[in-house]
């Protein structure tokens, strides 16, 4: 159904609810039609398929491993170490005796 651009600011609410039952709603200026109001048809929204992914991410049981010390430090986690670094490689410092420097 069409309507100005005068009516259509006046009654806006009212030409929402008649595109959401179905309806096309035309806005003119003068004669000229310049919008259409319709309704967004949205479908039900898809199941959740349980598994879907699976095969498609691989990791060996060492992915569930503590990480060592030397990891902990590499990866930014130094500060959640107590004490000095256990089995250090000899020729390398620890991070913390580097913090102290």
């Amino acid at each position: 159904m069409p309507y100005t651009v005068h009516q259509a600011k006046t009654h806006f609410s009212r030409l929402l609810k008649e595109a959401e039952a179905g309806q096309e709603v035309v806005v003119m200026r003068g004669k000229k039609p310049v919008a259409k109001i319709v309704s967004i048809q949205l479908g039900a929204p898809k199941r959740r398929i349980p598994g879907g992914f699976e095969g498609l991410v691989v990791a060996d049981d060492s992915a569930f491993d503590p990480f060592t010390d030397e990891e902990l430090a590499e990866y930014g986690f130094g500060f959640m170490l107590n004490g000095e670094l256990s089995g250090k490689i000899e020729g390398q410092d620890s991070p913390r005796s580097k913090r102290a420097e």
